[in-house]
């Protein structure tokens, strides 16, 4: 059994301005706050003698590693994302960052958020742009019909509503 991976697909390169903000707040603590403190803590540790038997000299190695992996993973993602915090020029449809209510087959609604897959899991109505619930709603308009494929079952949505303003609770 081998290590290797495949490449993570390639996603969205969109976020709204609140997402990358979020973002940027995260690598300015890591960089600023958290880093200097674990290697502080490393470096205490080393002190204190032999590192190969010394558990938070070892753990806090990882702990940079691991640190150092999401500076490098934000900083090249931030540099590559789009911030799109403009509506779209036709609010008919469904683009990114719009708001849209659906109506299930026993009429609940749902409503959503589509932002960038950087950004989905930080509210529970945000739904990623690369879902495929969001790829079905793109593009669509009021009164359309959604059909997706869930667990061999076809779900059936219909569009009741598109809003690219803040929503209200």
């Amino acid at each position: 059994m081998s290590r290797y991976r495949p490449p993570r697909e390639k996603s969205s390169p969109y976020i709204t301005r609140a997402g990358y903000g979020v973002l940027n707040r995260e690598l300015k603590q890591l960089w600023k706050v958290t880093r200097p403190e674990v290697t502080q803590k490393v470096s205490e540790a080393a002190a204190l003698g032999d590192r190969s038997e010394n558990a938070e000299y070892i753990y806090g190695k990882k702990q940079l590693r691991e640190i150092d992996s999401r500076i490098r993973f934000l900083s090249k993602r931030l540099d590559e994302i789009t911030v799109v915090d403009k509506p779209p020029n036709n609010t008919d449809k469904v683009y990114f960052g719009a708001w849209v209510t659906l109506e299930d087959e026993n009429g609940a609604r749902l409503t959503y958020r589509l932002v960038g897959p950087d950004e989905f899991d930080r509210e529970p109505e945000y739904l990623s742009i690369d879902s495929p619930m969001a790829r079905a709603l793109l593009k669509k308009t009021v009164d359309d019909e959604i059909r997706l494929e869930q667990a061999n079952e076809e779900r059936r949505y219909t569009l009741i509503e598109i809003c690219y303003e803040t929503a209200t609770g």
